[in-house]
């Protein structure tokens, strides 16, 4: 088969996915219906992830809509170099070739993902959890229709309806050629494609995030961004779990109380350090690995910092190199913070919530990488490429 596509016709499956989630929207939500019913563990940030609702579906199609919008990365030019002896040589993006999406619970990953796989010129290969099983096989019948649609053939998406056992096998020895895993979900199931895979594995979706009160912090911002950070969305990778506040903050007590007081509003689980476990409502934890946890839950730590410094180390020494804040009105301090934060977004007064491809301007996100190499951060549809040389001689011999 021709393992390149047009633009045209790219988009044109997209729009044409784009159109069926719309007509099969009662269906999809028929079947994420089964999966929720069939659910019977207690984790919560499963079940939010585990659920379609109306809005998700909008999010869906506005997705493939910005996708079909958006420039093409393949073929982009990145340097171009004439040889003295004549050659031409060009290095152009290029598609990494076929990408497994390996994720948990998700369906909305089966269609954004995936259709930024697509739209960067890849083959994609799905495995979504047991939890999703009815939603994500719908929405790949949706995918093989959208292609069927504009007489693409239908091996650009494929589902592996694997277990775990299947999944191990197929990761150590591959029956299909795979240039890439990017796994979605929590630390086991990254931990797991790791140990197993035989070829590059973009690590995606740890979070961890630490946000740290500067003494001189504007207060009402601190307490606001704080609360939205952690409460707004428990089973986002981008959640606050961590905060550390100054020792020399003034008003400090007074602070804290009102804090404490509002993440109880929230039902929130409030741990703390020597320091903070003398409050009211705040529990002394057992363990220090408890800084390295990332919840996923109504849970958040407390700790006390004696400067900026202590807090830059002690973010780089627990944190999942995903998002850090600092509240200061010190413009000169938060620079020293952000340059000096070893995470792939580091913000000045704002929330940790923002960490996200569609709040970044690249439309939708296939991860949020925690590595380095390729690419850090939201991985939007300009990031999901390699690149390639392209050299045009005359008979040139070295």
């Amino acid at each position: 088969m021709n393992t390149t596509l047009t633009s045209q016709q790219k988009n044109a499956v997209l729009l044409s996915m784009a159109k069926l989630i719309s007509e099969e929207k009662l269906a999809l939500l028929k079947a994420n219906k089964t999966d929720i019913e069939k659910y019977d563990g207690e984790d919560l940030a499963m079940v939010e992830r585990l659920k379609i609702d109306e809005e998700k579906i909008q999010g869906m199609i506005l997705s493939l809509e910005q996708l079909v919008a958006d420039v093409d990365p393949v073929g982009k030019e990145l340097y171009h170099f004439a040889h003295e002896n004549g050659l031409k040589i060009t290095n152009k993006t290029a598609p990494f070739g076929t990408i497994l999406i390996i994720y948990e619970s998700r369906p909305d990953v089966t269609v954004e993902a995936a259709g930024i796989a697509f739209k960067s010129g890849n083959k994609i290969l799905l495995k979504g959890g047991k939890e999703s099983v009815n939603s994500n096989l719908l929405i790949v019948d949706l995918w093989h229709k959208a292609l069927e649609e504009n007489n693409i053939t239908g091996d650009w998406f494929e589902y592996l309806n694997y277990n775990r056992t299947e999944t191990q096998e197929f990761l150590q020895h591959p029956s299909k050629k795979v240039d890439l895993i990017v796994p979605r979900g929590g630390e086991k199931l990254i931990a797991f494609v790791k140990q197993f895979a035989t070829c590059p594995v973009i690590v995606s979706g740890r979070g961890n995030n630490f946000i740290y009160v500067d003494s001189e912090a504007d207060l009402e911002m601190a307490l606001k961004v704080i609360l939205n950070a952690k409460t707004t969305k428990i089973s986002a990778c981008n959640a606050a779990d961590k905060v550390l506040i100054n020792a020399n903050l003034p008003n400090k007590e007074t602070f804290i109380k009102k804090l404490i007081a509002e993440l109880l509003e929230f039902n929130v689980e409030i741990f703390g350090d020597e320091v903070f476990s003398a409050f009211q409502n705040v529990s002394a934890f057992e363990e220090e690995s408890v800084w390295f946890e990332e919840f996923l839950d109504y849970k958040i730590v407390l700790g006390s910092v004696n400067s900026s410094e202590e807090a830059m180390e002690k973010i780089n020494k627990y944190g999942g190199g995903h998002s850090a804040v600092i509240i200061t009105k010190n413009n000169e301090t938060a620079q020293i913070f952000m340059e000096s934060v070893d995470s792939a977004a580091v913000y000045q007064n704002a929330s940790t919530r923002f960490t996200d491809g569609g709040q970044f301007g690249l439309g939708g996100e296939v991860a949020i990488s925690t590595d380095k190499l390729h690419h850090r951060g939201p991985m939007g549809l300009q990031h999901l490429v390699t690149n390639k040389w392209y050299i045009y001689g005359n008979g040139q011999i070295r």
